[in-house]
């Protein structure tokens, strides 16, 4: 466990806190210590801004000249304090080369100092834009747990149980994946506890094997998604209901029968271990996937994005509110990628112009303008469509509404 002296900080400077931070995002599932390298475009960012800062333009008309960290913060709060377009971060805060490789972390109780000289801007945790990396968060000597304590890039539980949780797939994965066959005692509805039966195909039956525990998660009959566009099938949003553990593999059993061997199908033994629904027969399991770093810093993609929302997540949902999650009809074949940002456009609407066309020769059809009225930032990418989380709002989004660079 790490431990702060409050006098005496290890950490160091801000620029190489916030840099990775924002390379590398503070969820929960980027809480490791331990090094990891940068793509030369992030090395190149980190360059050219450590140096150059932004134009003081491009603060927010309110930004402090001084802000004190608090438990609670995100960095995405904490940026849209200060800049106009949120996702800049990394613009402002710059980067420090020679520590970037050991991602730390930014806590509360770090003052943060706004220098506006030259006509740039850069935060800085010393007033005048000098650093030394030493920090001190109070006057008196104490020693304090710092486990937990690092800010995330955006609140971890309103995206947490999206990363293992509902899924996008084709129809062929759903369709070959195990299922549950039966409960035990007969039960209809399983439930965190019940013990059930399962089979998998004959190319991937469910088999033990050396090591943990086999963990699946548990989904029913996955939901059509079509771009609102184009008609295009772009995969399958299966409804997650749980957990299962494998206990025992499901085999062969061997019995005569009037004299001749018949073989027939013992179903693999599985204990519920988690549930969100009642399951029953005939829902799908697949293999928990490992846990992995993900980048969560908010940023503009680099190519030109043309997308729609194509559903909100719940059921039968057509509008969304700030911090719901969202499918978008774009993914990884379109270069979008986890920490992308883009602005929601409310689709104008068409109407007819009752008084007449300019030339009075009769009604006009009419196209409202498109406005923007929010931004989301994917968290989560598939091949054709991506879950994004809806982060600022001025109207109400809706399946259908635009996506646009921001």
């Amino acid at each position: 466990m790490t431990k702060l002296r409050i006098n005496e900080s290890p950490r160091p400077s801000l620029l190489a806190t916030l840099a990775a931070a924002a390379v590398w995002g503070c969820g929960a599932t980027t809480a490791f210590a331990q090094s990891y390298p940068i793509t030369p475009q992030q090395r190149a960012v980190a360059q050219q801004t450590a140096q150059a800062g932004i134009p003081v333009s491009e603060l927010a008309p309110n930004a402090p000249d001084e802000y004190t960290v608090k438990p609670g913060d995100t960095l995405w709060a904490i940026s849209r304090l200060f800049l106009r377009s949120p996702w800049r971060w990394p613009e402002l805060w710059g980067m420090n080369i020679d520590e970037i490789a050991n991602p730390h972390r930014i806590y509360p109780g770090q003052v943060l100092y706004l220098d506006k000289t030259g006509g740039r801007a850069r935060l800085t945790t010393r007033r005048g834009g000098a650093s030394d990396g030493t920090i001190k968060l109070s006057p008196r000597t104490r020693y304090e747990s710092m486990s937990g304590m690092a800010l995330p890039t955006l609140n971890p539980s309103l995206i947490e149980p999206f990363l293992s949780e509902p899924i996008i797939v084709d129809e062929d994965t759903l369709k070959f994946a195990p299922h549950i066959v039966a409960g035990n005692d007969s039960r209809v509805l399983l439930a965190r506890g019940d013990r059930a039966y399962a089979l998998g195909d004959a190319n991937s039956p469910l088999i033990e094997a050396a090591g943990p525990i086999k963990t699946f998660r548990v989904f029913r009959n996955a939901t059509p998604l079509k771009d609102p566009a184009t008609g295009e099938l772009l995969g399958y949003e299966a409804a997650y209901l749980g957990k299962a553990q494998l206990k025992r593999s499901q085999s062969i059993q061997t019995e005569l029968d009037k004299g001749k061997e018949v073989a027939s199908v013992v179903p693999a033994t599985i204990d519920i271990v988690a549930a969100r629904e009642e399951m029953r027969a005939g829902d799908r399991l697949l293999p928990e996937p490992p846990r992995q770093l993900l980048s969560y810093a908010p940023r503009a993609p680099e190519q030109i994005i043309d997308g729609r929302i194509v559903s909100v997540y719940g059921n039968a949902v057509q509008f969304a509110a700030q911090n719901q999650v969202v499918v978008i009809n774009k993914g990884t074949r379109d270069g979008i990628e986890s920490g992308h940002v883009l602005a929601i456009l409310k689709n104008g609407e068409t109407i007819v112009d009752r008084a007449g066309a300019p030339d009075n020769t009769g009604k006009a059809v009419l196209k409202l303008p498109n406005e923007r009225i929010g931004l989301l930032m994917v968290f989560r990418p598939f091949e054709k469509a991506s879950y994004a989380l809806v982060l600022e709002i001025n109207d109400t989004p809706r399946v259908g509404d635009l996506l646009v660079n921001p």
